[in-house]
């Protein structure tokens, strides 16, 4: 997946466990395990502004996108049409 999750390096820069983040934000600890591991394939909207809220961030401080090899590849070649 070309988005990557760094949930881990806010909550260690925020010295917060994702015990405490599931309590504040009222999400269970497995869904923000999935999200934290980058194995979520969505995330709400009401979510990230939780999340946001919580960690004191603004959204691109927890989401990265990074294109995967083929996704480079195929922009190079459109480009060069």
């Amino acid at each position: 997946m070309s988005i990557r999750v760094n949930l881990d390096r806010v909550l260690l820069e925020r010295r917060m466990s994702l015990t405490e983040l599931s309590d504040r934000i009222g999400i269970t600890l497995a869904n923000l395990s999935i999200l934290k591991t980058g194995k979520a394939r969505a995330v709400r909207f009401s979510t990230l502004s939780a999340l946001c809220r919580e960690l004191n961030c603004q959204p691109a401080d927890l989401l990265v996108y990074e294109p995967e090899e083929d996704e480079q590849t195929n922009g190079a070649d459109r480009a060069a049409e």
